[in-house]
């Protein structure tokens, strides 16, 4: 056992053990009767400093071109959430899935374009080979825990779409090369995952 999928196993624990404090949700599910489900990998890299793996889009996709989000995508028939995540990780980024060390699913969160997502937590080692899919990948990239996670780095923006004004969670990470701007879907999950693993804060056994 690791001292790092020691201390996220007893954060997870403990952070679901109730109600989390101010889930954020996407005002836009109202108008959807119906949802597809899907599920993303939060994939913590094993450091001193753990990081989370996030991609970027690239900018010819469809869906979200661009955009920073975590591997993932639709569940197939018959497949667990967990199942999902890690079959996802293996065709984006190419994690094996023997390579992760699961801790647990939390928080459904339902977005505005009808998905039903499920974040699945696991443990990866440093030193892992990441093999970018170039159809779904444009580049990777790892964020600090303790930074993504924190609540003072969590800032609230909005924009007028279609009429209406959003509000969202934008987190802004740079890593020497260039600035990551994290928003949408994935700063939302983010954000419900600081309220679950207090990562900032005394450790989960303290």
């Amino acid at each position: 056992m690791s001292a790092l999928f020691d201390d996220v196993a007893r954060r997870f624990a403990a952070g679901h053990t109730g109600a989390p404090p101010r889930l954020w949700s996407d005002p836009r599910i109202r108008d959807i009767e119906r949802f597809t489900p899907a599920a993303v990998l939060i994939a913590i890299t094993e450091r001193p400093r753990p990081g989370i793996l996030l991609l970027h889009r690239p900018s010819t996709m469809r869906a979200h071109p661009g955009q920073i989000a975590f591997p993932g995508g639709r569940i197939d028939p018959g497949e667990t959430p967990v199942e999902a995540a890690l079959r996802e990780a293996n065709e984006e980024l190419g994690i094996r899935g023997e390579d992760v060390r699961v801790i647990g699913s939390s928080d459904l969160y339902r977005t505005g374009s009808g998905y039903e997502i499920t974040p699945v937590i696991g443990v990866i080692p440093p030193d892992l080979a990441i093999h970018p899919n170039p159809a779904e990948v444009a580049q990777w990239f790892e964020a600090p825990v303790d930074f993504v996670l924190d609540p003072a780095n969590q800032l609230t923006r909005s924009l007028e779409f279609e009429g209406r004004r959003h509000s969202f969670i934008e987190i802004t990470w740079n890593d020497t090369r260039q600035d990551h701007r994290i928003w949408g879907v994935t700063g939302a999950i983010l954000h419900n995952l600081a309220g679950r693993l207090n990562w900032p804060e005394r450790p989960a056994d303290a």
